[in-house]
């Protein structure tokens, strides 16, 4: 694993705190790293009405194509539980801006993945942006 996973990790973890998660418990903290190693934070925001909730993964992903990166190399998630995966939503959104690799970190360690490997058929209207 290199350095600046590493990094990642450690500043998804400071960010672990800002969750607001009063419904689950269950606090998670995501790093979106651009091909040109800039890292963009999210943590998961909870609402009453469950389906307004957003997951920390998508926060950072969106963070990152708010300033204009459209290529997200790497995600990053952390959990106060053990191996939290990215749900279905997260990971297409992942896909949708060609993310390559997923790194899960828990108390037993990281675990690296292809996106491929969570998402094996992303849906895709094949558009390019020009």
């Amino acid at each position: 694993m290199d350095e600046e996973v590493n990094r990642a990790i450690k500043m998804a973890e400071s960010y672990l705190s800002n969750s607001y998660s009063p419904y689950s418990g269950i606090k998670v903290a995501s790093v979106a790293i651009t091909s040109d190693g800039k890292m963009f934070p999210g943590v998961n925001v909870e609402n009453s009405s469950y389906g307004l909730t957003i997951c920390a993964e998508r926060v950072a992903v969106f963070r990152a194509v708010t300033e204009g990166y459209r290529r997200i190399k790497a995600v990053v998630v952390v959990s106060n539980h053990d191996e939290i995966y990215p749900c279905g939503a997260c990971l297409q959104v992942m896909a949708e801006f060609n993310v390559e690799e997923v790194y899960v970190a828990s108390r037993s360690g990281v675990k690296r993945f292809k996106l491929s490997e969570l998402l094996p058929r992303p849906f895709n209207l094949k558009y390019h942006e020009t």
